[in-house]
């Protein structure tokens, strides 16, 4: 009887058999894992009689990664929460922010659905990066004429806000 098995999802088997695909868990019992270093059973791929494959998959995390603790990130969210003045405003606009996001989802789904016209969207988005190329990227003075615009456009910005 020929059987596959694996350690991941993902099946592999040769094209003119089917045979059938048996998955098992990534990770098979997260408390028994040590910490620093994770080594998984062989995978043994078998399609025949006398074939086996056999590899091995080691994974550890790096030192120089920063050590952030669960608990001290919910204290400083607790913290920077607290030393807000005007909570229902920030909750409006996370709110907001999160409606627009799935309006903005909905309605690229719809212009997606319509024949041809993600083609000619895409085909218009090129049009108008080669201009802008073209226009401020290309040459000296029209780069100066865009860091220009841009830094009046930072100070009318800023002396808004204050």
């Amino acid at each position: 009887m020929n059987t596959i098995s694996a350690a991941a999802t993902p099946c592999f088997a040769p094209l003119p058999a089917l045979r059938p695909c048996i998955s098992a868990p990534l990770f098979p019992n997260s408390s028994s894992l040590p910490s620093r270093s994770v080594d998984f059973a062989p995978l043994r791929l078998s399609s025949g009689p006398n074939r086996l494959s056999s590899f091995q998959v080691q994974a550890s995390s790096s030192e120089e990664s920063p050590n952030l603790e669960v608990g001290e990130l919910f204290s400083d969210l607790k913290a920077k929460w607290d030393a807000l003045e005007n909570k229902p405003t920030v909750l409006l606009y996370g709110g907001g922010a999160v409606v627009a996001v799935w309006l903005s989802s909905v309605i690229i789904g719809a212009i997606n659905s319509v024949p041809l016209l993600p083609s000619i969207l895409e085909l218009v988005g090129i049009g108008y990066s080669g201009w802008f190329v073209y226009r401020y990227l290309l040459f000296e003075s029209s780069r100066k004429e865009l860091a220009t615009d841009i830094d009046s456009l930072k100070k009318t910005i800023s002396s808004a806000i204050e």
